[in-house]
């Protein structure tokens, strides 16, 4: 249904070319979240007396960790039909294709790495620096995917919809073209104000202290937004149309279970100095 206070949405993914270069809204979103997000990790390091390198570490492990392990998680959790009839197409990752949850499987494989082999810290005691910071970056992505035209919701009369244009035929008459909520704007406006309560627990308060508890809360907040825009969010693939809870729901259920988890293990566990 469309409103006449609907947004008609129509930008090109594509910000700008360098020659035959294209630098498109969703891979600047994505530099700018890690940029950001490691200079403040660089900071609170620095801020605690660590190793002016550790940032760097972080970066190079997790951008590999969130492209394999999304590109390998949209592979298994949503289109494996297809994949495996066409194992090549698993490496042509500009074709499009990530799923979130996939990533975050893969940079806990990697957190754990570092913190074993490279910090000699626990998990924990580095998921309450690193999850601020990584929920900015979630943020950034899902501004990518609104320039994208992607991932948005199911059809709505409310004044703020949005028309995604390029989702449709070429020629297809605005009038046609449903209102439906931006999801991607909710999400990343739900993460903004997440990175900014685990920024203050951070650095106001001595949350820090009890470990686990920031990283705890990131879970399970970051994950129950997740699992609860997914009611007007549309199937992201056509298997989903007849479950009652989609796969970014079941996938989001023991990340909320795990943050639980840690905030409880933060209280029982003495406060660290």
């Amino acid at each position: 249904m469309n409103t006449l206070l609907s947004v008609i949405w129509n930008v090109d993914p594509v910000a700008f070319s360098l020659g035959p270069v294209s630098v498109r809204w969703y891979g600047l979103c994505y530099a700018i979240g890690f940029v950001v997000g490691i200079t403040l990790l660089s900071k609170m390091f620095k801020s605690e007396g660590y190793p002016d390198d550790w940032a760097d570490k972080v970066l190079v492990y997790t951008i590999i960790a969130t492209v394999i392990g999304s590109r390998l998680g949209h592979v298994f959790f949503y289109e494996w039909g297809y994949y495996s009839k066409h194992p090549l197409e698993i490496l042509m990752v500009w074709k499009g294709g990530l799923a979130s949850h996939g990533g975050v499987v893969a940079i806990i494989i990697s957190s754990w790495l570092l913190c074993k082999y490279v910090f000699h810290k626990t998990f924990l005691w580095f998921g309450d620096r690193f999850m601020g910071p990584a929920v900015f970056v979630g943020a950034m992505i899902r501004l990518g995917n609104l320039m994208n035209s992607e991932i948005y919701g199911g059809a709505t009369s409310l004044p703020w919809g949005f028309q995604f244009v390029r989702d449709y035929p070429a020629g297809t008459p605005v009038e046609l073209i449903p209102a439906c909520h931006p999801t991607q704007l909710y999400e990343a406006g739900s993460y903004l104000i997440l990175f900014a309560v685990l920024m203050y627990m951070y650095w106001r308060t001595n949350a820090r202290k009890r470990e686990g508890l920031i990283c705890g809360t990131a879970f399970a907040v970051f994950f129950a937004i997740r699992f609860l825009l997914e009611f007007i969010k549309n199937d992201q693939v056509a298997f989903e149309a007849d479950m009652v809870l989609n796969m970014g729901q079941l996938l989001s259920i023991p990340f909320i279970l795990l943050g639980i988890v840690f905030i409880i293990y933060s209280f029982k566990k003495p406060k660290t100095s």
